[in-house]
């Protein structure tokens, strides 16, 4: 089912997963990868994702919020990425053009995830 819990969960899964793996040596995500990372990016990662985690987890009913105010910052990093000049997002974050693009990516992935997100049918008590 496409509700919102699930949705954050799912992105907050990812998010933490890419963030750790930004620290292990791979050609994807990582300081020589096709996704440039370095440690305060993949801090990033892991932060999105526990954000991500904590309103599919704990913000009962406010699954949906945390969705779209993820969505609006990321629209945020997309665009400021965009208007940065070099490979280095304000001042810490280092980025490529791949990173640039695929925020851009994420930022209308989780907005059409937003747009489609059910709300969970509340259990009739018996």
């Amino acid at each position: 089912m496409f509700n919102s819990k699930n949705i954050t969960i799912a992105f907050g899964s990812v998010f933490v997963l890419v963030g750790v793996l930004g620290f292990i040596p791979n050609p994807l995500v990582s300081a020589n990868g096709i996704f440039e990372v370095n440690a305060m990016h993949n801090l990033v990662h892991l932060l999105t994702g526990a954000a991500f985690l904590f309103g599919g987890l704990v913000l009962e009913g406010k699954e949906a919020i945390t969705l779209k105010a993820v969505t609006a910052a990321y629209f945020g990093v997309a665009l400021l990425g965009f208007l940065t000049n070099g490979n280095t997002l304000l001042g810490m974050v280092h980025i490529n053009e791949a990173d640039r693009w695929l925020h851009l990516g994420l930022a209308m992935s989780m907005l059409g995830a937003a747009l489609v997100a059910t709300r969970p049918t509340p259990q009739l008590a018996r």
